[in-house]
């Protein structure tokens, strides 16, 4: 698609992926390291670890809940104003959780703005300008590189994050990442798409008959449905890893350095770079449907090594890493999968829509982690959630069928 504009404001392949990877580069970047901040804010504050695995959980369920209300409102009027007010509110809410004193304030910070600011500044949206703007034929490369751009601020983050930790205290870093995400306002500039306005005439489906249409798509159903097991085991895992080696050290000593912890969720960031860029690879070659059940099988294998064989740094570490290569692949190739099924139009929209199974997911893996430790003194009971849902997910994305739905259409 060609923006009917000057040529120095045609929106080009490379500038989208600079651009649109720096996007997810902050906004995933910045929450993949809330996890470390778990200990450090709720011992300040005399919380238990229900409290941020709340907040945490909030987040993630308001962000599933509101992409696609605001997908739809980037596809129906362009994406730039959706990605400079998502800047704002993440640099407001980091803000906010920084000087919150109590519980509710914290959930609002850190769950309501913050939620709302990830509906605008990540995969859904940006991809939507992504399948605007890129040739089919190229399109899940794309998602791919865009993922893998995520990836790498989940690693680069990581380190960052840990370091602001140990030398300014959880406030002060927090104020620092507040400053940082409103980077993310000048680089939705960068994305502005010239045709916006003409991107409508595409054809005439409106949005209420393409929510019709996909909640009628048995794929669609089953899509989604995979999407809430990627959001439990992911988020799960990144909000509880670090109490989980620390509460393991007693029996395992070495596990227990905040240095083990940080490492693991940097090298899942650094694996899953290279995860989603072979998805992206991968994608264009083989049935996606496959290479999504190959994921989640794997995943429950991961998990059932970690949790019932002796645990080291090592086995840490090689846990992380494979975990990380099967962490954000799903999304290239399951947002790849919508596209090609029902256009661009309203990718955006639609991409929101399952994410909203992913976050619900997510919510579960988050809240219940931690309520489950609170009430048990244990994680067991998730990890084995998590691996059974890894199975449910392997079993049905092999119905999935990847193939444009055919729509009748009036003169």
């Amino acid at each position: 698609m060609t923006a009917q504009s000057s040529p120095s404001n045609i929106l080009t392949l490379k500038n989208l992926l600079i651009f649109g990877g720096l996007m997810v580069t902050f906004s995933m970047g910045i929450r993949h390291g809330f996890g470390l901040f778990n200990l450090p804010i709720t011992s300040a504050n005399g919380w238990g670890r229900e409290t941020f695995a709340l907040t945490i959980a909030l987040q993630n369920l308001i962000w599933g809940a509101v992409q696609p209300i605001t997908g739809a409102l980037a596809d129906r009027y362009g994406a730039l104003k959706i990605m400079i007010a998502g800047g704002a509110l993440y640099a407001l809410g980091l803000a906010g959780m920084a000087i919150s004193t109590d519980a509710l304030s914290f959930a609002f910070a850190g769950g309501l703005l913050i939620g709302l600011a990830q509906t605008a500044t990540t995969y859904s949206v940006v991809y939507g300008i992504l399948g605007r703007n890129v040739a089919p034929e190229k399109r899940v490369w794309a998602m791919g590189i865009t993922a893998a751009a995520g990836s790498f601020g989940q690693f680069l983050m990581i380190p960052v994050e840990q370091g602001l930790l140990s030398n300014f205290g959880a406030n002060d870093a927090l104020i620092v990442l507040a400053l940082m995400a409103s980077l993310m306002i000048p680089i939705a500039f960068m994305l502005r798409e010239p045709n916006a306005a003409n991107m409508q005439q595409a054809n005439n489906q409106t949005i209420k008959e393409a929510l019709k249409e996909a909640m009628g798509n048995p794929s669609f159903r089953l899509l989604t449905l995979g999407y809430f097991v990627c959001g439990f085991q992911v988020v799960f895992i990144a909000v509880h890893l670090a109490p989980y080696l620390k509460d393991l050290s007693k029996i395992y000593p070495d596990v227990g350095a905040p240095f083990v912890a940080t490492t693991a969720l940097a090298l899942i960031g650094l694996f899953n770079i290279f995860g989603t860029y072979a998805a992206g690879i991968l994608g264009q070659r083989f049935p996606k449907r496959y290479l999504l059940s190959g994921i989640y099988i794997s995943r429950s294998v991961a998990i059932i090594a970690f949790v019932y064989l002796p645990l080291s740094p090592t086995t840490t570490y090689i846990f992380a890493a494979i975990m990380g290569f099967l962490w954000l692949s799903t999304i290239p190739l399951t947002n790849a999968i919508v596209a090609q099924i029902f256009g661009v139009k309203y990718l955006s929209m639609l991409s929101g829509l399952v994410f909203f199974s992913h976050q619900l997911g997510s919510f579960c893996g988050a809240y219940f982690g931690g309520y489950l430790f609170d009430r048990t003194g244990s994680y067991l009971i998730v990890w084995n959630i998590a691996i059974a849902l890894g199975v449910f997910a392997f079993l049905i994305n092999f119905p999935v069928k990847e193939r444009a739905i055919h729509r009748l259409t009036t003169a």
